[in-house]
């Protein structure tokens, strides 16, 4: 599915945008899941919203009554392919975010590395970004710092509670170089793959166009999940659960032995 040029591309570059582009009967059928789970919150914020394919462990609060159908659309087999050529072919899906940022009034996402928050050791993800609708600079899309994941460092963040912005987490500014920013622009059914330590964020959606994205985050199973680690971020920023968070293997098999898949998958 990636060239080579690619997959040294995701090394090098910390991202890469692949040839490879959904059918547009999947990409209408996500919008179609998209405006119901947003029928069944109508407390929440379309801008984010967490773990969408868990139907339990997940105290996000999200009502999620099609979960089913989020993790169908997470573990597409081309997807995992692509991903599976950059961190390796045992593979466990732990996180999912929709990202529905609306038109006109559609939050930002701060500069921030992923890493800064997850309960991973060794730290190591590939995310994918899935457009479900055409994503460029007009209305918010994602934007990345080349090379920004080299060293494996995690810089310092402080926190900022805006409430136009999606997370609290923000870089310090003098760590990159803002001018080197690319644009993830995307087309419906396209996706963006990207390291956990790369520096990215996106602007505000002040277009007539909403910026609608699914996300889902793999890691390699040589890493630990770590649900203690996960009670203390938790604590810390009262925003995001992971001690319950559900992993499903959707490759191979737990290479550390580790982490446990079945926490999250039952209603008791």
């Amino acid at each position: 599915m990636l060239t080579q040029n690619q997959i040294d591309q995701y090394h090098e570059l910390g991202y890469v945008i692949p040839d490879f582009q959904l059918p547009m009967v999947v990409v209408e059928e996500m919008r179609k899941e998209l405006e119901l789970l947003i029928a069944a919150n109508p407390d929440k914020t379309a801008d984010v919203m967490f773990v969408p394919h868990a139907p339990y462990g997940n105290r996000q609060g999200l009502n999620s009554p099609r979960s089913d159908k989020w993790l169908e659309f997470a573990c597409q087999e081309e997807v995992l392919t692509m991903i599976g050529q950059l961190i390796g072919d045992n593979l466990a899906l732990w996180g999912t975010t929709v990202f529905g940022k609306p038109a006109h009034n559609g939050k930002a996402t701060p500069w921030h590395q992923d890493g800064q928050y997850w309960p991973i050791k060794p730290l190591a993800t590939c995310t994918a970004w899935i457009a479900m609708d055409e994503v460029g600079a007009e209305n918010g899309c994602m934007r990345v710092i080349p090379g920004s994941h080299k060293g494996n460092d995690v810089l310092k963040h402080h926190t900022n509670k805006a409430d136009d912005l999606t997370l609290n987490q923000e870089l310090d500014v003098d760590q990159f170089d803002e001018s080197k920013a690319v644009n993830m622009t995307l087309k419906p059914g396209q996706m963006s793959l990207h390291d956990i330590n790369i520096v990215h964020g996106s602007n505000h959606n002040t277009s007539s166009k909403r910026r609608a994205g699914y996300v889902l985050r793999v890691m390699p199973t040589t890493s630990h999940f770590d649900r203690e680690m996960g009670k203390q971020i938790e604590t810390s920023s009262k925003a995001v659960n992971f001690s319950d968070r559900p992993l499903f293997l959707v490759r191979g098999n737990d290479q550390c032995g580790l982490n446990d898949f079945e926490i999250g998958h039952n209603a008791s």
